[in-house]
């Protein structure tokens, strides 16, 4: 590879003024495609120069993004993950993080127990109406006091299986302990969570915009974490220039050596 040429030695120094960081994808890019790697930079950027959240709170959105199970991006989790530190994140706070990406696997079986209790009505299957016991109203009220609502596949987890509902209410409960997230915080990376093009659900997303806008979170920070989740597409870029940058290494080094007349 040639050196830089001196128009390429500053879009390099400001996409890392402006992104933190230096990959080997965005060396690629700026090789291959330099125009684009400049449009990318000023899109990826727009969000956390206009937005209001700091730059802990993006950094642990990358962290709950990359981490999740629907994405499993583990340079851009350790990349992301050093800069939370780096901005003040205590490891408690990564910790809150990880249980919220965590409880992302509920995302199936909420709406899983929806279509069923669809599926069985149309089947002409009654549902339990019958009054809730005094544990079922118990767990109901702890839900409502944490929560403040009161989904419907909430309704449906306790009359079909409240010991179920039970285990889920504990692993959703905010501990409030330490030096993790506050409600707000955990609130918005439950938002990006839900609104990550690689695990979409539309209803857990209503559910925790909702939630954001009683705790009195502004729009425009649930427009940046909106924004910041579309993001992980560039992931494309991150696994795939490399793999070019070699494939293109690999072509060169193989017509090298056929002008030699193969190897000796």
């Amino acid at each position: 590879m040639s050196d830089l040429t001196p128009e390429q030695q500053v879009l390099k120094e400001a996409y890392v003024r402006a992104r933190g960081y230096w990959r080997p994808w965005t060396e690629g890019l700026l090789r291959l495609d330099p125009a684009f790697l400049e449009t990318y930079g000023k899109y990826a950027g727009y969000a956390a120069e206009n937005g209001p959240l700091s730059p802990k709170m993006c950094e642990l959105i990358y962290v709950a993004l990359d981490g999740s199970a629907t994405h499993l991006f583990r340079s851009g989790l350790a990349l992301h993950l050093r800069l939370a530190l780096q901005e003040g994140a205590s490891a408690r706070e990564i910790i809150d993080v990880f249980r919220l990406a965590t409880v992302q696997g509920l995302d199936g079986c909420n709406v899983g127990i929806g279509i069923l209790a669809q599926e069985l009505a149309s089947a002409g299957v009654q549902v339990d109406q019958s009054e809730l016991t005094n544990e079922q109203r118990a767990l109901r009220e702890a839900y409502v006091a944490q929560f403040g609502d009161w989904p419907e596949f909430c309704e449906q987890w306790l009359r079909s299986d409240p010991g179920y509902f039970a285990v889920l209410l504990d692993l959703l409960a905010n501990r409030g302990a330490g030096d993790g997230l506050d409600r707000r915080s955990q609130c918005l990376i439950s938002i990006a969570l839900n609104a990550c093009f690689t695990a979409l659900d539309a209803h857990g997303l209503r559910v925790q915009i909702k939630r954001a806008l009683r705790l009195g979170i502004d729009q425009r920070e649930i427009r940046q974490v909106l924004q910041m989740t579309a993001h992980l597409g560039v992931h494309a870029c991150a696994v795939g220039v490399p793999v070019l940058m070699e494939a293109l290494a690999e072509c060169t080094s193989k017509a090298g050596s056929d002008e030699n007349g193969g190897p000796q």
